[in-house]
């Protein structure tokens, strides 16, 4: 008698794709305003390019937001077209309106300095990261901050990238280890037995996935922030602001009891330090690089023969 299949559940800190698409929605309006951890992480993630030689003439954005970023590459890589995507198109229209208020500045000030620069308006595209809409190899730089998190398949968004690249060409990333909410989490641990945050991976972790995509030379960093609120509301309230809010599949799917509620933000308040309240971001910062092909789609072995001079 054959086995019966074995069916594994789902985890339950998987996230649910329209509930993430949903929130990034409605979080458009208020994004930029809460933002001062996207903000400074991507600060953080530009500086890191100074160390790398690299002249791109394309550039993916794959998760671009209300596109904060667009003005920084755009200004670091003045020849280099881009492609914004999200998979928010709110979001979408806000970063497509941000760089229209400020091309034509953006063009008085490159004008004298870079009569070379490039200044053609982004092209925007609603998709998932997990399933580019491109075909081939395109770009030269993949430029993702904070939005790997948001994916359930994170080896397959890794095969993705390396899939539109060139040769030659580098991922870079940011992404939130597991050290991050460890507070939120420890307070709604003791109120209930729901998933409240995101499944967060080990920056080790991170790296194998990268080699096993195929990428060469990765580097791996990570750094620890702590952003302090003068209440636990606070800190709700700013995650909810940029979109940050509970998708996961073991959420509570019912309102949380006034009790729970209240158990919670006790277990917070007693973390006040300094008269304010902490909250952990464990940052994982990432670059990779697409070598040349060692095998063909079918597993065969790729081997180069070069004629010898004479």
């Amino acid at each position: 008698m054959p086995a019966e299949p074995k069916y594994s559940a789902p985890d339950p800190r998987e996230v649910d794709p329209r509930i993430v698409r949903r929130a990034f929605s409605r979080a458009a309006a208020t994004f930029d305003a809460a933002a001062i951890l996207q903000r400074e992480v991507a600060a953080r993630m530009a500086q890191r390019l100074d160390y790398i030689k690299l002249a791109p003439l394309t550039i993916l954005e794959a998760g671009c937001g209300t596109g904060g970023a667009i003005g920084e590459l755009a200004l670091r890589y003045p020849s280099a077209r881009i492609l914004a995507l999200d998979v928010a198109l709110p979001m979408l229209t806000a970063a497509r309106r941000r760089v229209r208020g400020s091309r034509s500045m953006l063009r008085k000030l490159l004008a004298p300095l870079m009569p070379h620069a490039n200044g053609a308006e982004p092209f925007f595209v609603c998709a998932d990261i997990e399933s580019l809409p491109l075909r081939g190899v395109a770009f030269d730089l993949v430029w993702s901050n904070l939005v790997l998190v948001w994916a359930n398949d994170l080896p397959r968004v890794l095969a993705e990238c390396r899939r539109v690249l060139k040769v030659g060409g580098l991922l870079t990333f940011t992404t939130l280890g597991p050290d991050t909410l460890k507070e939120l989490r420890a307070a709604f641990v003791r109120s209930d037995g729901y998933t409240h945050t995101n499944r967060f991976i080990d920056m080790h972790d991170v790296g194998d996935m990268l080699i096993e995509a195929g990428f060469a030379d990765p580097v791996m960093d990570m750094e620890q922030l702590t952003l302090t609120y003068s209440e636990p509301r606070a800190l709700l309230e700013e995650l909810k602001a940029v979109g940050a809010s509970n998708a996961t599949r073991g959420r509570p799917r019912g309102l949380m009891g006034r009790a729970r509620w209240q158990r919670m933000l006790a277990a917070l308040e007693r973390l006040r330090r300094g008269g304010r309240v902490p909250a952990t971001f464990e940052i994982i910062y990432g670059h990779a690089w697409k070598g040349e092909p060692k095998q063909t789609d079918e597993g065969h072995a790729i081997v180069k023969l070069q004629r010898k001079k004479p």
